[in-house]
C-alpha cells in the first residue's frame, strides 16, 4: 500500500501509522526522521495499559519508497495479550518514543488521531465437549478445539478441575476416543480421566467443576454434581474411614484441651527461678541415679581436675560463695588453684591458708605484680596437676554436682572439650537468663563464645595450644576456644546439656552490662580476625551493636555458578515481582532462572512467559503434571549444571543486591557445608524464619517467629550466622553435588511438607553442615505460593506427610535431640517457652 503522511499534524521527527489489526496482531510502521537507520520501539497500550514495546524493524519498502528514506526495515507486527480475545470492547493504541500517538488507519478517519481505537475482539475458537459423569474411581470426559474459520477440530486440550470450588487438578484431554471421532469427527485423541485417589473421596455429594484453559470455558455437563464412590461396599469403607478420620482429629483436640486444662504449670523464660529449683532437683537425682549404674567411673578411677581460680581484689562474700561451690563437689578428686594476681590481699591470703589447713586440695599461687585475667590464668595452669583443666571465676558458682555431671556425660566419648549450660544468679539468690546452648558450633563461635562456662580442657590439648594471650585481655577466653578449634576436630567438643554454672550477676560485673568492659569488645573482633587470618580466611569482622557479638563477611575468590529455581502456578503478578527484583537487584554475575511453570492456564502467565525469557538469564520449564513441590525442584535440579542450586518460592523478594555472593560466601567458608539459609521477614517487619528446630514433639518449628527484625533473638541467634538442623526451601542454597548425594527431595512421601526439613535431616546425617545465614535477609509472603497446609481439602496430605516424618525419623539421634536447640525448650511456635523440668 502506498501510507499516506500526516499533514495536519504539529511536526515531529517521529511518523508513522498503525495500519491494520488482524486478530490479535497489530501492524504497522514508524520512522525516526532524524536517525532513520535506528529501528523506533513503541509503546503498546491496552485499556490504557501498556503491555509490550515493539521493534520497528520489519521490511517494509512501500513505506521506504513513500517516504525516501536509505532503510525499508520500518513496519512492525505485535500480538496482543490472548486475554483480550474475549468478545468484550477494549481500546487498543501505539505511542512514538515521546509518547505522542501513533495515528490509526483502522477505523473511521475521524479516529485517526484519536489516543486508541476501540475494538472488539472474538475468541478464535470454540469448543465442544461433554462431561460423561463418576465411574470405576475416575470422572472421565472429551473436548475438542473446533477452528470457526477452517473448521478443523483438535484435542489434546487442557482442562482444569475443581472440586467445591477448590482447584483439584490440570489434566491434558489426550484419550483415544473413538466413538466422539465417530459422532463428531475430528482428533479422536480428547477424551480426559481424572482419577480420584481414595483419600479424596467421601460419602457426600461434590459439586466438580470442568473448565478449558487458557479462555476460562465451562465443559459442557459442567458443573457435575456426583458423590465418588463407585458402589455401596465402597461407599461404607469410605464412610468408616471418615468416620475414623473424624475421631482421630476429635481425639488431638481433646488431648490439646486436657492439657491446657490440666492444673500443671507452663514456664516461660521469665518463669526461669521457679523452674530451675525444680531443675536442680532432678539434675542431682539423675546424676545419683547414673552414679549407680555399671560402667561409672569410682572413685580411686577419677581423673583429676585442677579448676584454675584467678582473682584480683575479689568482694569477699562472693569469693568465699565461689570457693565453697567448689569443695561442695560430689567429685572428689579435685584441686582448686587460687591465683592472687598481685592485689597483696592479706584478706584472701588469710581465706585460702584457712581454707588450705582444712583442704590441702586448695592452694594459692601469689602474684608478685599484677599479670592481668590472662596472665594469672596461665599461671594457675602452670602450677596445675591435674589431666583436666576447668575454668573459674572468682565470684561465680560451681552446681555442686557439676564435675561429675561432666564426666558421666563423657563416659564412653573420650572428648577432649567439654563445655556446659549455665545461668546468671544475682545479689538476691535468683536464677535468671539461662545460656542453654547448641552442640558444637563452630560457625556461632565465631560470632560470639557462647561456649563460655562451664568449660574443661584436657591438660596436654591445653599444652598444645599454648598460653592464654594478654593482648586480647576480656577476649581472652574466646581466643582460646578459636585456637582450640585449630587443633581439635570438632566431634571431641562434647556439649553437656545441663545448667552447672551460675554467673554471678553485680552492677560491675560483665554478666550486667558489657559497656563495663568496651575493651573487651575491640579485643574480641581482633581475636576473631586473626584466628581467621591464622586458618587462611578472607573475611571482614565486625562488632555488632558495639558489643561482644561478631558478624563476619566472608569474601569470594571466585564466581561459582548458581541456578535459581522457582516453582509457580499463575500468580503472575507475584511471581514477576520476585523474578524481576532478581533481575533488577542481583549484583551477582554468575546466575541464571529457572522458572518452573507447573500448568498455569491464565493468557496473561503465559504471556508472562514467553515475554521473561528475552532475558537471556531466565527459561521457563513447563511441566504438567499434578501438584508436587519435591518433583518440580528435582526435575528443575536435573536440568541444571551449577555448582549451586538456590530453591525459591515465588512469594520471597530480595532487596540487597549483594544477597548471593553473601549466602556463597557462607558455603564456600567450608567444604562440609551442604546449604545455607536466609533469614526471611514477614511484610510487616516480623520474623518469620531464621532457622528451623526439629523434634518428635512437633516435627518442625520456626525458631523466633513473630519477633520484630531487629531483635537480638536468643542468645543473639536471631542476628548472628550459625549452624541449624533444618532451614526453609523458601529459600535455600544448596551445594549440586551435595543435593544429588540426596537424590533430592522425597518427591514420593513428602510432596508437598516437610520435603525440605527431611533433605535437610538426610545432609546432617550424611555429615553435612547447614548454616543459618542471617546476613541474607528477604521479604516472605508465607504460603501465597500453595496456600497453608491446614485448610480442609489439605488436611488428609498433610496428616499423612507429619506421620511420615515420624515413622522416617523417630529413633535418629538428631529428631530425638535437635543438636541446634535445646532439648530444655518446647517444640512449640512460642518463643522459647521451657520444657518441664526433669
Amino acid at each position: 500500500m502506498n501510507a499516506p503522511l500526516a499533514t495536519s499534524r504539529k511536526l515531529t521527527r517521529f511518523i508513522g501509522y498503525f495500519d491494520s489489526l488482524d486478530g490479535l496482531e497489530v501492524r504497522g510502521w514508524a520512522c525516526d526522521l532524524a536517525t532513520p537507520r535506528v529501528p523506533v520501539v513503541l509503546h503498546v497500550l491496552l485499556d490504557g495499559q501498556e503491555v509490550g514495546r515493539v521493534t520497528c524493524d520489519l521490511p517494509r519498502p512501500d513505506v521506504q519508497e513513500n517516504i525516501g528514506v536509505m532503510t525499508p526495515q520500518l513496519g512492525f507486527s505485535f500480538h496482543l495479550p490472548a486475554s483480550a480475545a474475549d468478545g468484550k470492547p477494549h481500546r487498543v493504541g501505539l505511542r512514538f518514543p515521546d509518547r505522542s500517538v501513533v495515528p490509526c488507519l483502522v477505523g473511521a478517519v475521524e479516529e485517526a488521531f484519536q489516543e486508541d481505537i476501540l475494538v472488539t475482539l472474538q475468541p478464535r475458537y470454540v469448543y465442544e465437549s461433554f462431561v460423561d459423569g463418576f465411574g470405576r474411581g475416575a470422572l472421565r470426559g472429551w473436548v475438542q478445539r473446533l477452528d470457526p474459520v477452517t473448521g478443523e477440530r483438535t484435542g489434546c486440550c487442557e482442562v482444569s478441575v475443581f472440586v467445591d470450588g477448590v482447584p483439584f487438578m490440570h489434566v491434558r484431554a489426550d484419550r483415544f476416543r473413538g466413538d466422539v471421532a465417530a459422532a463428531v469427527g475430528g482428533d479422536p485423541n480428547c477424551g480426559f480421566e481424572v482419577v480420584i485417589p481414595k483419600r479424596r473421596r467421601g460419602t457426600g455429594q461434590r459439586s466438580i467443576r470442568f473448565v478449558v484453559t487458557p479462555g476460562d470455558v465451562e465443559l459442557q455437563g459442567s458443573p457435575l454434581t456426583t458423590a465418588l464412590v463407585d458402589d455401596r461396599l465402597e461407599e461404607h469403607l469410605l464412610s468408616m474411614s471418615e468416620t475414623v478420620t473424624n475421631l482421630h482429629r476429635e481425639i488431638a483436640r481433646l488431648r490439646a484441651k486436657m492439657l491446657d486444662l490440666l492444673p500443671e504449670q507452663r514456664y516461660s523464660l521469665n518463669d526461669y527461678d521457679a523452674w530451675a529449683r525444680r531443675y536442680f532437683d532432678g539434675l542431682r537425682a539423675r546424676v545419683a541415679e547414673r552414679r549407680r549404674q555399671p560402667g561409672m567411673l569410682k572413685p580411686e578411677e577419677q581423673p583429676l581436675v585442677s579448676v584454675i581460680c584467678p582473682t584480683y581484689k575479689p568482694d569477699m562474700t562472693d569469693f568465699i560463695a565461689a570457693v565453697d561451690s567448689v569443695v561442695a563437689q560430689t567429685w572428689s578428686n579435685w584441686e582448686l588453684i587460687v591465683v592472687e594476681d598481685g592485689s597483696k590481699s592479706p584478706e584472701v591470703a588469710a581465706r585460702i591458708a584457712e581454707y588450705s589447713r582444712n583442704d590441702p586440695r586448695i592452694r594459692l599461687v601469689r602474684l608478685k605484680k599484677n599479670l592481668g585475667i590472662a596472665g594469672a590464668t596461665n599461671e594457675g595452669i602452670k602450677a596445675a596437676k591435674g589431666e583436666w583443666i576447668a575454668f573459674f571465676d572468682h565470684d561465680d558458682l560451681l552446681v555442686d554436682v557439676a564435675l561429675e555431671a561432666m564426666f558421666q556425660a563423657a563416659q564412653g566419648f573420650e572428648p577432649l572439650v567439654i563445655y556446659s549450660d549455665e545461668d546468671k544468679i544475682d545479689q538476691a539468690g535468683y536464677f535468671l537468663e539461662p545460656n542453654f546452648k547448641p552442640d558444637f558450633d563452630y560457625r556461632y563461635l565465631l560470632g560470639c563464645n557462647y561456649i563460655c562456662h562451664l568449660t574443661m580442657v584436657r591438660a596436654d590439648v591445653l599444652a598444645e595450644a599454648g598460653d592464654l594471650h594478654a593482648k586480647y585481655d576480656g577476649a581472652q577466653d574466646h581466643d582460646l576456644m578459636l585456637r582450640l578449634t585449630e587443633i581439635v576436630p570438632r566431634e571431641d567438643f562434647l556439649h553437656v546439656p545441663e545448667v552447672l554454672y551460675h554467673w554471678r550477676k553485680t552492677p560491675n560485673s560483665t554478666a550486667s552490662t558489657v559497656a563495663n568492659k568496651q575493651y573487651a569488645v575491640d579485643a574480641g573482633v581482633r581475636c576473631v580476625s586473626d584466628h581467621l587470618a591464622r586458618v587462611g580466611h578472607d573475611a571482614i569482622v565486625e562488632s555488632i551493636n558495639d558489643i561482644t557479638i561478631y558478624n563476619v563477611k566472608w569474601k569470594l575468590e571466585d564466581t561459582p555458578s548458581v541456578s535459581i529455581i522457582i516453582p509457580f502456578r499463575d500468580q503472575v503478578e507475584i511471581t514477576r515481582e520476585c523474578v524481576n527484583r532478581l533481575l533488577s537487584s542481583t549484583d551477582y554475575p554468575a546466575f541464571e532462572i529457572v522458572l518452573v511453570d507447573n500448568w498455569s492456564s491464565q493468557p496473561e502467565t503465559l504471556d508472562f512467559c514467553r515475554d521473561i525469557v528475552r532475558d537471556k538469564r531466565v527459561r521457563v520449564l513447563t511441566i504438567k503434571e499434578e501438584f508436587n513441590f519435591s518433583r518440580l525442584n528435582n526435575l528443575a535440579a536435573a536440568t541444571c549444571r551449577s555448582e549451586f542450586l538456590f530453591f525459591m518460592n515465588n512469594d520471597l523478594f530480595v532487596e540487597d543486591a549483594s544477597w548471593l555472593w553473601t549466602i556463597l560466601g557462607e558455603a564456600r567458608a567450608a567444604d562440609d557445608i551442604g546449604a545455607v539459609g536466609g533469614k526471611f521477614l514477614y511484610p510487616n517487619g516480623t520474623i518469620q524464619h531464621v532457622g528451623v528446630a526439629v523434634g518428635p514433639d512437633g516435627v518442625a518449628t520456626h525458631v523466633h517467629r513473630g519477633l520484630a527484625g531487629n531483635d537480638y533473638g536468643y542468645i543473639a541467634r536471631a542476628l548472628l550466622c550459625h549452624e541449624v538442623s533444618a532451614v526453609t526451601a523458601a529459600g535455600m542454597l544448596v551445594r549440586a553435588d551435595a543435593f544429588r548425594e540426596m537424590e533430592g527431595f522425597d518427591e514420593v512421601n513428602l510432596r508437598v511438607a516437610y520435603n525440605d526439613v527431611d533433605f535437610c535431616l538426610r545432609l546432617r546425617e550424611a555429615g553435612w553442615r547447614i548454616i543459618q545465614c542471617n546476613n541474607f535477609v528477604a521479604i516472605h509472603h508465607e504460603s501465597l505460593s500453595r496456600g497453608s497446609d491446614d485448610r480442609p481439602e489439605h488436611e488428609a496430605r498433610f496428616f499423612a506427610e507429619t506421620q511420615y516424618m515420624h515413622d522416617r525419623w523417630s529413633e535418629n539421634s538428631l529428631y530425638q535431640y535437635d543438636p541446634a536447640y535445646s532439648r530444655h525448650f518446647l517444640l512449640e511456635q512460642s518463643y522459647h517457652d521451657l520444657a518441664k523440668p526433669v
